[in-house]
């Protein structure tokens, strides 16, 4: 036996494959297109530079459907920073203040406030991010003789500030009122609010003087009073029922 005879068994039986395919699978010249049959007769030269299009490549209705719907705009308006409005005059009218412990809840509840704001066409500034306050206690773990052993303990209230400007004072203390109720836990609020009148002002509260002092008259009347005015009148209508005098 020559050696040529030995080594040609060898390489035939590493040439091959040692997992054969099934017989039924089909073979993969038919899943491609060639470039042939792709670019048509009509299509220019730059169309040769696209990949060849796959004969059983076929849209997914997932992608097609998120393309399809559409969020509403509020909803989109929820993954962009708030909108604002120009202030004319720039005259400061109200000034919010909100503290927090946390800092993503008190920037959550920023934001709520500016698109409050937006929505009631009140021009809003901020937030402004205001000095912390650190708060620190010692406090003694044990008594008697062990009073060394202490304990410390630190609080950080953190602040920020969002200026109303050019508002009318109904529609701030209506955006006031309206993130009063809706509040979120863990957010303190203080407002300063300048309201704005004319110069007649002593004439004006002459004018009310009257209708006050009515309204002052009215409630001194029953000054000094216990709760309980109309007890006499109740016991003559319970006397005057029919059910009382069925009881007799």
């Amino acid at each position: 036996m020559t050696r040529s005879t030995i080594v040609r068994p060898i390489r035939h039986a590493l040439s091959r494959p040692l997992v054969q395919q099934p017989r039924n699978v089909l073979n993969p010249f038919v899943n491609v297109r060639s470039q042939a049959s792709v670019v048509g007769p009509d299509s220019n030269s730059d169309s040769k530079s696209e990949p060849p299009q796959l004969v059983n490549e076929l849209p997914n209705p997932e992608e097609e459907e998120y393309d399809q719907v559409r969020l509403p705009r509020a909803v989109q308006a929820l993954y962009l920073q708030p909108l604002r409005r120009e202030a004319e005059y720039g005259v400061p009218s109200c000034n919010l203040q909100l503290r927090s412990f946390s800092i993503p809840n008190l920037e959550f509840f920023c934001d709520f406030a500016l698109r409050a704001a937006y929505y009631l066409k009140l021009p809003a500034f901020g937030p402004v991010p205001l000095p912390k306050i650190v708060e620190r206690w010692t406090v003694p773990r044990s008594h008697f003789i062990f009073k060394k052993s202490q304990e410390n303990f630190e609080r950080i209230t953190r602040r920020r500030l969002i200026q109303i400007r050019d508002g009318h004072p109904e529609t701030v203390q209506i955006w006031l009122a309206y993130l009063q109720k809706h509040a979120y836990y863990g957010i303190g609020m203080k407002a300063n609010v300048w309201e704005f009148d004319d110069l007649d002002v002593g004439k004006k509260m002459d004018s009310e003087l009257k209708t006050l002092q009515e309204i002052v008259d009215q409630k001194m009347e029953s000054f000094g009073r216990d709760k309980t005015m109309g007890t006499v009148e109740k016991v003559k209508e319970l006397l005057a029922t029919e059910r009382f005098r069925h009881t007799k």
